[in-house]
């Protein structure tokens, strides 16, 4: 506890900005509050350490392997200066206050402030669940030391994530794609969504029928729809009956066809149907617990359409400015400060009679569920309406406060109350004796009485698979057994059988919490990340599997089956948990995880023993007889072994080939499917001719970015190449370079009103001639006509003029072209120029890679880093792959070191002492 004697500035240090004003305002005078932004330090990447690290057992991940997993930190470069703030801040001190989060996240940030600043005043650990002056002087009263072993379990996930990473993701980078990423958690998530979809492949539908129709009591009563559920005493067969392989579960049941059901439906046209049971019972329903990280990321998924990540994010601002508590969170719990604001609150807005005699007590139900915290609620030991604080508010923080609010409120109220019945009536089929069969209908109604919690809250739910037998608030008529009905509109309804439904961020999050995988405070970013990894994206509101996620799953569970196995990932996160609690130490679980032991081999020696991994066939997904698909390093596919003709020019192709559409879901590949893409591919390559000045071969290419034209230069030795003419040197140099350089092939992109089908020979060698030179203007200064991406130009040393029609290309004079270049140049608003190619985010920064064209050609950028795409790479060939890597490789070797010709500035002399 701090003294009271201390009578100096005291500094508070929270993880962000936005929080140290409100804190600030709380504590008053006497207290300097300063944000940390997060993490000062972190594991460096192995090319950034010390020349003397590189070649001992730190270097290959920044762990000393050898020596307990020590990590080897360094300070940010972007948080260098922070940390010199902060250092002068503490001089001025009598004390520190490390206020970060109260999670295994913010105790390790605070435990890393603590090692950088080295404080030589007292030191004390502050943690709060929510920004308000009743919570902030609570923890005043409440300070602590540092959790070393929280601190312990999250260095131990940090060096953990940094193995498994390190270690597998080269191992996809060699067998599958360049710039991919394996992680603990991310790679399990990946695999949860592949076996769904392989369930969606393998599915084979049912049909099924049954009966429907509309019955009336003779009171008058309103009518009511009813469905058949038994044909002479058996179960009719419902959706539920079938399995994956469309086949019958149960002998039991009579499973109804078409004509069976038609046929049946005629015969009860003018059947007298009379009521056989009817069954009341009571009606119960309990609110849901507050919300916990995982449950407040499904219900704004349902209710909100938010995103797991934009659900954070919005939370996130809200506990910052004070609205909820905590939002990271395994916990269901109330406080007693909270039940009593959420009973108060229930019974002003309701009424006493909707809130429970004694408060209702919640508890986590997660695998590996956390009591550190509280539930997500409203803060304050009072809770502000959503009335209250809507003019305060953003549209989607109002919208998500209001929601927790509801949930929390509700939480606290009474049960809603009812009666649920269920008829069962009958009748007969009208026709000869041999005919007549019994048929049976049923239908269910709930009615509420008392609303209890429904009148301030209701939980959404996730699509289901089989028959929707939700009947809630129908209300059924009075009858007795016995009664007879009228019958009308009795159909036969036909039916299928579904697959199981693809997981979308709500429904894979709930699985993820019952699996006990990763923790719900990481399940947004990891959700993300395997979208912006390319793994997964989303079909609306479904997560879909890219192809690559199939090869990466197929390569890791064929070669680290453990670490893509599901209770094994459940296991490895109950152990960090027991580190957390000081059950466990996490130096010597992670020597048993790297390095195994006499009975079981750690990541180590399976990365070492891997054995010949089979490239083709780890990227190769069998699809139909004949038909694979292949993913290629251009993307996905299809690949037919088997001789077809080709309809133009009736020769056999042993081989052929057709590009997957990448909006089509893998599901949605079926043998038929691939059939019709292999019939209406379009050649990937068509011979033109030959060139009658080179002899090379000149091909029609359909490319990733469009169709172009090229020339395939035969293959040449040494010898030979070093007797080509000069231009074909690199950079028109006279000499032949050290190393023999090939020549590198002529292409150009088909104009818009050309295709691979049509285009002739001449026409090819024209676009390859391309930038066409049509001569100089007064000065001497040469004119060019060429085609760009965003359509033909002429161009002049580094004026651009922009002409009408790529045909004008072949046609325009060197007048025309004096003439344009006499007119002003149009200035003023121009549309921002679209990027040549995107390729999503890079794995590295995350920044959105994409290919402008710029000063000396196109070029590669994330924003942050730049590289020239290489001479010898055809923008259209050019893929995500490559660009990841040209920018890794570039990271790699650092800024350019520039070499300065002025001289430097003379020392200042120090003033001399008097």
């Amino acid at each position: 506890m701090p003294s009271k004697a201390q009578t100096g500035k005291k500094l508070v240090i929270v993880e962000s900005p936005a929080k140290s004003k409100t804190i600030a305002k709380y504590l008053g005078e006497g207290f300097i509050v300063e944000a940390s932004i997060g993490h000062i330090r972190d594991l460096p990447q192995p090319s950034e350490l010390p020349a003397e690290l590189k070649k001992t057992s730190v270097g290959k991940f920044a762990v000393d392997i050898d020596n307990d997993f020590k990590p080897y930190y360094v300070v940010s470069p972007d948080k260098k200066k922070k940390v010199a703030e902060l250092k002068a801040q503490l001089k001025d001190a009598d004390a520190l206050y490390l206020a970060t989060d109260g999670d295994r996240e913010g105790e390790a940030i605070a435990w890393h402030l603590l090692e950088v600043l080295k404080p030589k005043v007292p030191v004390y650990r502050m943690t709060f669940g929510e920004i308000t002056n009743e919570a902030i002087h609570r923890a005043m009263d409440n300070l602590r030391d540092v959790d070393q072993d929280l601190v312990d379990a999250q260095e131990t996930r940090r060096v953990l994530d940094r193995l498994y990473g390190y270690e597998i993701s080269p191992v996809l980078w060699r067998k599958v794609a360049r710039g991919l990423s394996a992680g603990r958690v991310q790679s399990v998530v990946t695999r949860m969504v592949v076996d769904r979809e392989r369930e969606r492949m393998a599915f084979k539908a049912a049909s099924y029928w049954d009966l429907t129709g509309q019955f009336g009591a003779d009171s008058g009563a309103a009518s009511f729809k009813a469905k058949l559920v038994a044909v002479d005493g058996a179960k009719v067969a419902s959706g539920r009956d079938f399995n994956d392989n469309g086949e019958l579960t149960s002998r039991s049941v009579v499973h109804l066809n078409e004509e069976l059901a038609t046929s049946l439906a005629a015969g009860l046209q003018s059947a007298d149907f009379r009521v056989r049971s009817v069954d009341t019972k009571p009606y119960t329903r309990r609110p849901a617990a507050p919300f916990t990280t995982s449950t407040l990321q499904q219900e704004a998924g349902r209710k909100l359409r938010f995103t797991s990540k934009s659900t954070m994010q919005v939370a996130q601002r809200l506990y910052e400015n004070g609205y909820i508590t905590y939002m990271r969170t395994d916990s269901s719990a109330l406080s007693n400060e909270a039940v009593t604001a959420a009973r108060r609150q229930a019974s002003e807005l309701y009424g006493p009679e909707f809130v429970p005699a004694s408060p209702r007590v919640y508890s986590g139900k997660a695998a590996n569920a956390q009591e550190a915290h509280e539930a997500i609620r409203p803060a304050g030991d009072s809770f502000r309406t959503p009335a209250q604080v809507a003019k305060q508010l953003s549209g989607d923080e109002f919208r998500l406060y209001e929601l927790i609010w509801k949930r929390t409120v509700a939480s606290q109220m009474a049960d809603a109350k009812g009666s649920t019945a269920t008829i069962r009536l009958g009748a007969v089929t009208v026709g000869g004796a041999a005919d007549r069969r019994d048929a049976e209908f049923s239908a269910s109604g709930t009615v509420i009485t008392f609303p209890g919690f429904l009148a301030a809250y209701e939980e959404g739910k996730d699509e289901s698979r089989g028959d929707d037998d939700s009947e809630e608030a129908r209300r059924l008529p009075n009858v007795a057994k016995d009664d007879a009905l009228t019958a009308s509109d009795i159909v036969a309804v036909g039916h299928e059988t579904s697959p199981p439904p693809r997981y979308t961020e709500a429904s894979l999050t709930a699985e993820l919490e019952k699996r006990g995988i990763g923790r719900p405070s990481t399940y947004a970013s990891t959700i993300s990340t395997i979208q912006d990894r390319g793994y997964v994206r989303k079909q609306g509101s479904a997560l879909v599997p890219s192809w690559i996620a199939f090869s990466v799953i197929r390569l890791l569970e064929q070669h680290f089956h453990d670490y893509v196995d599901y209770e094994f990932t459940a296991d490895m996160e109950a152990d960090l948990d027991k580190i957390a609690n000081g059950q466990a130490e996490g130096p010597a679980w992670l020597k048993h995880f790297y390095f195994g032991e006499d009975s079981e081999p750690g990541l180590l020696s399976i990365v070492n023993n891997l054995g010949e991994i089979d490239a083709r066939e780890i990227n190769s997904i069998p699809i139909t007889d004949g038909i694979t698909l292949r993913v290629g390093k251009f993307g996905p596919y299809l690949e037919s072994s088997v001789p077809t003709v080709d309809p133009k020019t009736g020769e056999v192709v042993e081989s052929a080939r057709a590009n997957v559409p990448e909006d089509l879901a893998p599901d949605e590949l079926t043998a038929a499917k691939a059939v019709e893409l292999m019939e209406t591919a379009a050649p990937e390559e068509r011979v033109l001719g030959t060139d009658p000045h080179t002899g090379h071969t000149v091909v029609a290419k359909n490319g990733r970015y469009g169709a172009y034209v090229t020339e395939i230069i035969p293959e040449m030795t040494e010898e030979q190449l070093a007797n080509q003419p000069v231009e074909y040197y690199k950079n028109g140099k006279l000499k032949p370079p050290k190393k023999p350089v090939k020549a590198k092939p002529r292409t150009g992109s088909l104009f818009a009103s050309m295709s691979v089908d049509t285009i002739t020979l001449d026409q090819a060698l024209q676009l390859m001639s391309l930038p066409r030179v049509l001569g100089q203007d007064a000065d001497g200064n040469p004119i060019t006509v060429q085609n760009g991406r965003f359509g033909p130009y002429l161009k002049k040393g580094t004026d651009s003029r922009s002409i009408g029609s790529e045909e004008e290309i072949f046609t325009i004079t060197l007048e025309q072209a004096l003439e344009i270049y006499s007119q002003p140049k149009q200035r003023g608003a121009r549309a921002a120029v679209p990027p040549l190619a995107e390729f999503g985010p890079d794995p590295v920064s995350e920044k959105n890679i994409v290919v402008k064209e710029g000063r000396f050609g196109p070029y590669i950028t994330d924003g942050i880093t730049n590289i020239t795409v290489p001479r010898d790479t055809a923008l259209e060939e050019l893929t995500r792959e490559r660009a990841v890597e040209l920018l890794a490789d570039k990271r790699a070797k650092g800024p350019v070191k520039r070499t300065s010709t002025a001289r430097k500035a003379p020392a200042r002399k120090a003033a001399a002492k008097k």
